[in-house]
């Protein structure tokens, strides 16, 4: 059967040798947030195949020979997106970096990370997303002494440290995979409420500042297919009224007391208008001028302009584009 969104996604805590705590609870919660549409509960986002090894319990048997199947299967299913997702053991050798399987051994660790690159390149699917959360996984897709990474049309490769860095976990979970769960959770939601590849890594990248850990981004697309889509922040048919709010994109909109619901002197229709200002300003549209927010402007009859983003979209809808 066709899936237009297929996931295989992979949780490891059940090392003999080294166990781990937070993997399979962060397979988990990917999985849980890419099967569901956050604007339709009742739509499946991704068709996503769960392989999880926990410390307790009955869990997968995930050695080399099965997971290399699992991953083969994932790139060669007739779909428009796949996703591969990696949580457990990483380590980098002389021969480069591996995602480590349960039948570890000294000199078979288990999975070439570019041999998953190897996988994905030959994979006949458009739209590829591979992210790995472990230690030293910014080691794929990089050949032996060079930076270069070499990935097929469409494939983007996020991983949560540089290839001499460890995966930090926090109170049980991986830091890297939290944040890319609240990404498509809406954090990292376009004003359309998109959540791409690129917004997830954007989203990741700032948040992981102060952090000794930098996640790696890898990609060779000419555009972003969303992952996950969430609920509009500013609904389009009140995107759309921001030209007759600002004539002229280099106007300001006057505001004054009249604007405030709890005014005693307010105008409902300028109310009306400064609901919308209120959705602009927190989509990062509109900002005051000579006030701090929005409501101090009309206390004080100040007024408020549009942000460089908001004169890009006030350009695609005077352009009729939304």
């Amino acid at each position: 059967m066709r899936s237009n969104r297929v996931a295989l996604v992979v949780g490891i805590d059940h090392y003999a040798w080294a166990p781990l705590r937070g993997c399979v609870k962060d397979a988990t919660d990917i999985a849980d947030v890419l099967e569901n549409d956050g604007r339709n509960v009742h739509e499946v986002n991704f068709e996503v195949k769960k392989m999880l090894a926990p410390l307790e319990g009955p869990h997968d048997i995930i050695t080399k020979p099965v997971l290399k199947k699992a991953i083969e299967t994932l790139f060669a299913v007739d779909c428009d997106i796949c996703l591969f997702y990696f949580s457990g053991h990483g380590i980098i050798t002389s021969a480069g970096g591996y995602i480590v399987t349960q039948d570890y051994q000294r000199y078979d660790a288990g999975i070439s990370m570019n041999e998953i690159i190897i996988l994905a390149n030959s994979s006949k699917i458009k739209n590829k997303v591979i992210l790995l959360d472990c230690c030293h996984s910014g080691n794929i897709g990089t050949h032996a002494g060079s930076n270069l990474a070499e990935l097929s049309q469409g494939l983007v490769v996020i991983t949560a440290s540089r290839e001499f860095e460890e995966a930090i976990e926090i109170d049980g979970k991986g830091l890297f995979t939290s944040l890319v769960v609240a990404a498509l959770k809406g954090e990292a939601a376009d004003l359309f409420g998109n959540v791409t590849a690129g917004n997830i890594y954007s989203y990741v990248d700032r948040a992981m500042t102060p952090w000794d850990q930098r996640p790696i981004f890898k990609a060779n697309v000419t555009h972003f297919t969303p992952l996950r889509s969430i609920a509009l922040s500013v609904p389009l048919d009140v995107l759309r009224r921001i030209c007759n709010y600002f004539p002229d994109p280099q106007d300001e909109h006057p505001l004054d007391p009249s604007y405030d619901c709890k005014n005693e002197q307010k105008n409902p229709a300028k109310v009306a208008v400064m609901e919308d200002l209120q959705k602009f300003e927190s989509a990062g549209l509109v900002v005051p001028v000579g006030a701090e927010h929005l409501y101090s402007a009309i206390v004080n009859s100040k007024s408020c302009r549009l942000t460089p983003l908001g004169y890009q979209y006030w350009r695609a809808v005077k352009a009729k584009m939304i």
